[in-house]
Formats: C-alpha cells, structure tokens, sequence
C-alpha cells in the first residue's frame, strides 16, 4: 500500500508540540534493575570481529564512554551473505549533469527545512522503544508522493518505531540510496528524559527529505527514465546499535537486492565548535570504514560544486548507518558537519536544540550537488540547504550513471 513519506516520517502540522498531559504514562517507567527477572543482554559487535554481551543499560554505558558498536543479535548474518553478483565498486570519473541541476536548485527552501526541523523535534523524544518514537515515524501530513507513482511505506520493527523508505522506481533494480537516521536518544535516561535530537540526526533527516521532494519534481525522475532506481531511507534505532538499518540491509543482502551506492547524512548542522577553533568550515568526509571509490567521487562533487572545501576525517566503527550497508557488502560512504572532533557536543542529551545549528553554510550544497551537479551559486545561496543540495545532486548523478558501462569499460583497462 503506497502512503505519503512526509504522512510516514513527519509529525502532526497541527500542534508544534508533542508533549501531552499523559506523557509520564506513555513511556517506560521501569528501567533495568527494577525487576527481578534477570536482565536481557544482547550480543554487540565493538570492532570487526570482536563481540560483547551486555545489557541494555551497559549499552548506554558503552556509548557514554564514546564506544560505538553494532547490535548483531539479530543479525549475526550479516555481512557472511555478502551479494554474489555485486560487482567491483565503479563511479564517475566527475560530475556532468549541471544542466539537469540548476532548474532544480532554486526550488530547494531553508524554510521548508526548519519548519519541518522543529516540528520533528517537537517531540519529547525519538527513542525508538517509546510511543513517540512511534509517532515520529508516523504520518499526518500528505508530501504528495502518491501521485507521482512514488511509494513511501513503513519498513517494520519489533520495537515500535518503524524505518521509512521512499522507493523512486527506475528503469533497472539497481538501487541508489540516500539514508539518515530518524531516532533521538538521551543517553542519561533514554526511556524518560528530553531528546530534541535536532542534529543528531534531525538535521540529516530535513536535509534528506528536502533533496526528496525537489527530486520528485523532475519529470525524467518521476516518469521513471533513471537508470537506476533511487531510494530514500529514514532508519530507526541507529542509536541502539544501527538496529533499522541493519534489518533492512539484511533483508536487501537476503533478497539480492543490488545496491550500487549508500550515502548517510548523520549531523549536517553545527558549525560553531569549527569556527570556534580558527578553522574554515569544511565538509567532513569520512575516511574509515567506507568505500573508497565513492567516497573519492564524492570529494570531486564537494570540490565542483560546493564553496568550501572538504577534509578527511575518521569516526570509527559503526559509527552510522552506513556501517550496515557495508557490512551487507554494499559500498557507503558518509559525510558530517565538520571534522569529526569539532561536530556537536549538544547530542544525546536536552541541549541538542535547532538554536545551536546553522541554516547558513555551504554543507547542505555538498549534499544535492553530490547527485545533481551545479556552479551556480552565489555566496548569499550559502546555507544549510547547500547540504540538501548536494544530497540532491548525488541521488541525480549517480541515479543516471550507467554502472554496466562503467564497470565493462574498468574490465577492459584491467584486461590490457
């Protein structure tokens, strides 16, 4: 059954606010060591290979102490059913559809951004196991993507809070995919304490959503003349271990879904600790854990398109959801708001507020242009919505990329 993504993903345009008078009695008030069953553990991978069972308050002591990890419990599959007919990783040598971009560009709004920024961290908390988590991954408002042949549906989870993805079908299964997280956590009390969760990933889910609906404004896009199909997708739970995302590569690794590329955008708006520190505002490119290939084509995209430069950073292992996608074998990549020492300190917590975050930087152009490709912005065109747009213009680029050629054409050079 086919429903809106912005029905799915965004909360009711009726209130601002989704703190109600029963609010104490919808989350959980019995937290671990209450009872006197013995507590659940679940088996966590810390580093490739190296596992660890703990409980789910060791949990939020390991992310506490910086320690990210992967829950495998449930899929411990992963990653040994890498897809057999994936083949080598090939990108663009650079960017060529700015003549596609630049109609497309002027539509993307910061407005739009905000607007649906603070309506998504009007909610008390995006935990995934709480019944506004469920509620954040729910729809009221109609983005209109059912009539444009678009379908938007729920990826469902055992917790509550299911994952989104919007499927734009193309003339191949081969998918592209664009991801950011839609949950929040407070890591001190997460089933009971505030998680505005504005950057983390509130930001990336805005950015992401704004690039959607431009994309779907494009009548070669919506007609269905890609190449390649393009998929949106919100995940759930990445804060418990990259638990949506995991599910749902699984399903695709299962199922042999060919996915020729995986962008995350986890935190794209905070910019002050960069500043504060004498340095440019860059776009962090992480470097660990990612495909090269793609993350080498994503540097040509920030350095065509954006007005500041990008810099390599590290984040570490499982550090976002595209950790999940490389496990399955797919090749990801990820970028954040700045070096990876200098991103947000509000996360996790109640201070993880829209007042810190910058609707004024080149980020968000990386982010469409990466798709869509363009060179015609000016310095008043520099914001956050930069970052929507460089999501844009990835999703464009790569989605018309015709991968069987590229790859046939890397063979025949490997062959001389």
């Amino acid at each position: 059954m086919k429903a809106s993504l912005l029905a799915l993903l965004l909360p009711a345009v009726a209130s601002a606010r989704f703190i109600e008078a029963d609010e104490v009695s919808r989350l959980d008030l019995h937290p671990e060591g209450i009872s006197s069953e013995p507590a659940e553990q679940f088996l966590v991978e810390l580093s490739p290979g190296v596992t660890k069972l703990v409980t789910e308050e060791q949990k939020w002591e390991l992310r506490r102490n910086g320690q990210r990890f992967m829950d495998i419990t449930e899929h411990k599959e992963l990653g040994a059913q890498v897809v057999a007919s994936q083949s080598k990783h090939v990108f663009p040598s650079k960017v060529s559809l700015q003549s596609d971009v630049n109609p497309m560009l002027k539509n993307l709004t910061k407005t739009l951004m905000r607007e649906h920024l603070e309506k998504f961290t009007s909610f008390h908390t995006r935990y995934y196991k709480s019944d506004y988590g469920r509620q954040s991954s729910n729809t009221i408002k109609d983005a209109g993507a059912d009539k444009h042949g678009v379908s938007a549906k729920h990826f469902t989870h055992s917790w509550g809070q299911n994952s989104v993805i919007a499927t734009i079908p193309g003339q191949s299964n081969s998918t592209v995919v664009i991801g950011a997280h839609q949950d929040s956590i407070n890591l001190w009390f997460p089933s009971m304490l505030a998680a505005p969760g504005a950057d983390d990933d509130g930001s990336g889910t805005v950015t992401i959503l704004e690039a959607f609906r431009v994309l779907l404004q494009s009548e070669d896009i919506i007609k269905g003349k890609a190449p390649n199909t393009i998929e949106f997708h919100w995940y759930s739970a990445e804060e418990g271990g990259l638990l949506g995302s995991q599910a749902i590569f699984s399903d695709y690794a299962q199922n042999k879904r060919v996915v020729k590329a995986m962008l995350q955008q986890d935190m794209t708006g905070f910019v002050q600790k960069t500043k504060d520190a004498g340095k440019p505002e860059s776009v962090g490119v992480i470097m660990d854990f990612v495909d090269p290939g793609l993350t080498a084509f994503i540097k040509k995209v920030i350095e065509e398109y954006c007005q500041i430069p990008w810099v390599e950073t590290k984040c570490g292992y499982a550090c976002s959801d595209h950790a999940s996608a490389s496990k399955a074998g797919y090749p990801s990549a990820f970028v954040i708001e700045s070096e990876f020492s200098e991103s947000d300190d509000h996360i996790h917590g109640t201070e993880d507020l829209i007042k810190y975050l910058s609707f004024d930087r080149e980020y968000y152009l990386f982010m469409i242009y990466l798709l869509l490709e363009m060179r015609l912005l000016t310095h008043d065109d520099v914001d956050m919505l930069q970052h929507a747009r460089m999501t844009l213009g990835l999703a464009y680029e790569l989605g018309f990329t015709d991968f069987a050629k590229l790859e046939k054409s890397e063979q025949s050079m490997g062959e001389l």
